[in-house]
C-alpha cells in the first residue's frame, strides 16, 4: 500500500504540475479514497496548501476565495494597516531630521522632547501596524487550513441506517454530525448515554458517528489498492459550478427521510486520520479519546477532550425550526 501511495502521488504531482489536474478532484473522486488516508496524500495537501508555480496555485485561489467570503473585512483592514504604515513612515521621514537638529540644539532648534515624543509615535505606529499587519497574514493562513481540512472531512463517507453511502458534505443544511472519537469502550458509554436524550436531541439535528480507533486495523482480509470500492455520487469540489453543488429540493427531502439517530464510517482509516491531524492542530495527544461538534454548513462548530456532556450539547444547540439553525445554514 506504501509503494502504491507514493507512485499515486507522483502521478498526481505530475498532473497537478503540467496538465492542470485540480486538486479537488483529488478530494472528490472516490477511486482515491485510500490515497486520501495515506501520509503521502497529507504531503501533496500541504504542498497545494502552499500553492507556488508548481502545484496548487488554483486550490489555494480557491481556498483565498472562501477565506475572504467568511472573513470579508480582512483585505479592508490590511488596506488600512498598509496606508497608515506609509503615513507614519513619511511623517517619521520627516521628523528625524528635526530630531537631529533638536538633538544638536542652537538658536532655533525645535523642541527635543516634543520632536522625540513625535518620532516614538510615529515609529511606534509602524511597528504595531505592521505587527497586525502580519498578524492577519497568520490568521489567514491558520483559516485556509481550516477551510482545506473542513473539505477533506466532507468527503468523508458514512452509511445511514438504510445502508445508504454518502459523502458528509452531502448532509450540509440536514444535520449537525457529532463526531465520538476514542476506544470502543468510551464511545460506547457516550453512545448509550446519548440514547436517554435521543428525542431533544434530534429536534436539534444531531447525528451521531461514531469513530472507534483502531478499528481499521482489525480487518486485514479486504483488498487494498485503488478502485477497490465506489462511494456514493460526490458533491463537486472547492471551485466547482455553483450549480452543480446545489441539490434539488426533492433530493434533499429524500436524504432527510433517510437520516436517523446515528450513522457508520465508512473507511475509518480515512476517518482516524482526519480526526489525528484535527487533534494535531488542536494541541490534542493523538489518540485521545475527543468528540467533534460540526455546523449546520459542515464547518467545525467546536471540540473537546473526551466524550460530550448531552445536557451541554442541549443547552448549546438550537432547535432546527429555531432562527439560529437558519442563521448557521
Amino acid at each position: 500500500m506504501h509503494i502504491e501511495s507514493k507512485k499515486a502521488a507522483e502521478c498526481l504531482r505530475t498532473a497537478l504540475r503540467d496538465y492542470n489536474l485540480k486538486f479537488g478532484t483529488i478530494l472528490n473522486d472516490p477511486d482515491l479514497a485510500p490515497f486520501r488516508a495515506s501520509p503521502e496524500f497529507k504531503e501533496l495537501q500541504e504542498e497545494a496548501l502552499r500553492g507556488g508555480e508548481d502545484i496548487g496555485s488554483g486550490f489555494r485561489r480557491d481556498l483565498k476565495l472562501i477565506s475572504e467570503v467568511q472573513a470579508p473585512f480582512r483585505g479592508v483592514r490590511r488596506f488600512f494597516y498598509v496606508a497608515l504604515t506609509a503615513a507614519a513612515g513619511i511623517s517619521t521621514f520627516f521628523t528625524i531630521p528635526r530630531l537631529i537638529l533638536a538633538v544638536q540644539g542652537g538658536d532655533g532648534a525645535p523642541d527635543l522632547l516634543e520632536t522625540a515624543g513625535n518620532a516614538a509615535i510615529n515609529i511606534g505606529g509602524i511597528v504595531v501596524l505592521v505587527a497586525l499587519y502580519f498578524w492577519e497574514n497568520k490568521k489567514e493562513e491558520k483559516q485556509i487550513t481550516q477551510i482545506s481540512r473542513n473539505e477533506t472531512l466532507s468527503r468523508l463517507p458514512v452509511r445511514l441506517s438504510t445502508n445508504r453511502i454518502i459523502e458528509l458534505v452531502q448532509l450540509r443544511d440536514i444535520t449537525r454530525p457529532v463526531i465520538l472519537a476514542g476506544s470502543k469502550a468510551s464511545v460506547t458509554r457516550a453512545l448509550q448515554r446519548a440514547e436517554r436524550y435521543r428525542t431533544e436531541l434530534l429536534k436539534r439535528g444531531v447525528l451521531l458517528i461514531p469513530v472507534i480507533f483502531g478499528a481499521s486495523q482489525k480487518d486485514q482480509t479486504k483488498p487494498r489498492g485503488f478502485g477497490r470500492r465506489r462511494a456514493a455520487a460526490s458533491a463537486p469540489s472547492v471551485g466547482g459550478d455553483f450549480e452543480k453543488r446545489t441539490e434539488s429540493i426533492a433530493a434533499k427531502s429524500r436524504l432527510k427521510a433517510e437520516v436517523r439517530f446515528k450513522a457508520d464510517v465508512v473507511s475509518p482509516e480515512q476517518w482516524e486520520s482526519w480526526i489525528r491531524d484535527q487533534q494535531e492542530s488542536e494541541g490534542v495527544t493523538p489518540g485521545e479519546d475527543v468528540y467533534i461538534i460540526l455546523r449546520l454548513d459542515g464547518r467545525v462548530r467546536r471540540s473537546g477532550i473526551g466524550m460530550p456532556n448531552w445536557n451541554d450539547i442541549l443547552q448549546e444547540l438550537p432547535r432546527l425550526e429555531d432562527l439560529m439553525s437558519k442563521l448557521e445554514r
